[in-house]
C-alpha cells in the first residue's frame, strides 16, 4: 500500500471514530458550566434550559457554578477542557466585554471556544431613585446638566454590563455622571432603592421586580426594539441616544474542536428546548426572549459585540488589573 493510501486510510478510521463518538453523544452526564453565582441572572437563566437538555437529550446536565474575575475564569477552564462535548460553557455579554478591558486573558474567546447559539437575550432598563425628578429621559438628561458631577450610576462591578451601559449612555450624550461600582448587583440595588445612587442601566431581570413595586422608576430600555414585557417604555434611541444599543444575552458555547456532528446534534436540542412553553414561560419570568441564531449568526454576533465595546472601553480609557 501506498503512502498516500495509508495516510487516506487513516484519515478514514480517524473520521469514522469521530463520527462513531458523535452519533453516541451522549453517553454520560454533562457539565454545563455557569461563570457566574448561584441565584444570579445567567444562573437563573441556565437552570431551566439544563433541565430541558436533560430531558432532551436522556442525559443529566448538571449546572457548575464557577464564579470569579468577571467571568472570565470560567471561560479559561472550559477553553482548555476536553473537546468531547461534556463540557458546555453558558456565556454571557461578559465574555465580548473582557478583552477590552483585561491587559491579558488566558484564552481567546473567538478561536478557543466554538459557538452554538445565544439561549436568551434580556433588554437592559434606565432606572432611577423615585426621587429623582425625571418621568421621562429627556427629564433626566436636563437634570443631569443642571447637576454636573453630583449624579452617581451603579454598576454590579467594574466591566459589568450596567458599569459599560453606563459608560455608552455618558458617552452618547457627553454629559457628567459618576460612575460607583458595586460588588455585584445586589447591593448595587439596595443603594439604588435607598437613594444613594441615583441612577442604574439594570437587566430587566434583575430590574422588573423593583419596577413593579415601585421602588425604582423606569424610564427606558437598551434595544433597538421596545421590549415584549415592557412595551410601554420607549427604547433609548426613540429617546433620542441615536444608536444607542444593548442587550444583555447569554450563549451556549464549546470547547474549540468538539466535533460538529456533537455541536450541531446539541444546537438542535437547545433550539427544540427554547420551544418548550415551559422554558419559555421560565425566561419570560425573567423577561427574556429566547434565542435559537445558527453557530454561524451567533459568531458573527460575538466578533460585532467584542468590536462594539472595544470601542466604548477605548473611548471611555477603561481597564481592569
Amino acid at each position: 500500500m501506498t503512502a498516500a493510501r495509508v495516510a487516506a486510510a487513516l484519515i478514514a478510521s480517524l473520521f469514522a471514530a469521530t463520527l462513531a463518538k458523535a452519533q453516541e453523544w451522549p453517553a454520560r452526564p454533562i457539565t454545563l458550566v455557569v461563570p457566574f453565582a448561584a441565584g444570579g441572572t445567567a444562573d437563573l437563566v441556565a437552570r431551566p434550559i439544563a433541565q430541558g437538555l436533560t430531558e432532551k437529550l436522556g442525559q443529566s446536565v448538571v449546572v457548575e457554578n464557577k464564579a470569579g474575575a468577571g467571568g472570565t475564569l470560567a471561560a479559561g477552564i472550559v477553553s482548555k477542557s476536553p473537546p468531547d462535548g461534556y463540557t458546555v460553557f453558558f456565556s454571557t455579554i461578559a465574555h465580548t466585554i473582557a478583552p477590552s478591558l483585561y491587559k491579558s486573558l488566558p484564552y481567546d474567546f473567538e478561536k478557543d471556544l466554538e459557538p452554538v447559539t445565544i439561549a436568551a437575550k434580556v433588554p437592559n432598563i434606565l432606572i432611577v431613585n423615585p426621587s429623582v425628578p425625571a418621568k421621562t429621559v429627556g427629564d433626566l438628561i436636563s437634570w443631569i446638566k443642571a447637576n454636573p458631577g453630583k449624579v452617581n450610576f451603579g454598576s454590579a462591578g467594574l466591566g459589568s454590563t450596567e458599569h459599560m451601559s453606563g459608560e455608552m449612555f455618558r458617552a452618547s450624550l457627553g454629559v457628567d455622571i459618576v460612575h460607583v461600582p458595586y460588588k455585584g448587583g445586589a447591593p448595587m440595588m439596595t443603594d439604588l432603592i435607598a437613594g444613594q445612587i441615583q441612577m442604574a442601566i439594570e437587566t430587566s431581570g434583575s430590574a422588573r421586580p423593583h419596577i413593579q413595586s415601585g421602588t425604582v422608576r423606569a424610564l427606558a430600555v437598551s434595544t433597538l426594539k421596545r421590549s415584549l414585557y415592557f412595551p410601554e417604555l420607549p427604547t433609548l434611541d426613540e429617546a433620542g441616544l441615536k444608536g444607542y444599543e444593548i442587550t444583555t444575552w447569554y450563549g451556549i458555547l464549546l470547547p474549540k474542536g468538539t466535533p460538529l456532528a456533537i455541536r450541531d446534534k446539541l444546537y438542535a436540542a437547545v433550539v427544540d428546548v427554547l420551544k418548550q412553553p415551559l422554558i419559555v414561560d421560565r425566561l419570560k419570568d425573567l423577561a427574556a426572549e429566547p434565542g435559537g441564531q445558527t453557530p454561524a449568526e451567533f459568531a458573527k454576533f460575538i466578533a460585532s459585540e467584542t468590536a462594539k465595546w472595544r470601542k466604548v472601553a477605548r473611548d471611555a480609557d477603561l481597564k481592569v488589573e
